[in-house]
């Protein structure tokens, strides 16, 4: 599992950080979850290690490189998509673009796009 996560700042993707953190000190679940989460932060504004947004650094291939994998495949990757309209929109294009479906609960596919939270407009 990869979580990606993209903010503006630094700061910002601590919430993401510290979630990953604790599930792999998990009484409970580390030890399934050790070297099965990979957590992959970028910012969008401020300088960091990994920086550009997600839809970018999966279309180049530099997400990939950067965590030592092969590019996402159709019968191999399953995706998880959950952000604004916008974000989903864009990142569902990415996702059709190395040859993945959209599913849902009584279709499933390579991927879902969560729904729930994008605000208006659906």
């Amino acid at each position: 599992v990869i979580m990606m996560h993209t903010c503006r700042t630094v700061e910002e993707l601590e919430y993401g950080r510290r979630l990953v953190e604790g599930l792999k000190n998990d009484p409970l679940i580390g030890e399934m979850v050790e070297g099965k989460l990979l957590y992959y932060p970028t910012t969008t504004r401020e300088e960091s290690p990994n920086m550009g947004r997600i839809t970018d650094n999966l279309s180049s291939g530099k997400a990939f490189v950067d965590l030592g994998l092969p590019p996402m495949a159709q019968g191999r990757d399953r995706a998880m998509v959950c952000g604004s309209l916008a974000f989903n929109v864009d990142v569902k294009k990415v996702l059709e673009g190395f040859g993945l479906t959209e599913g849902a609960n009584s279709d499933p596919r390579e991927f879902v796009v969560e729904k729930a939270f994008v605000g208006e407009g659906i």
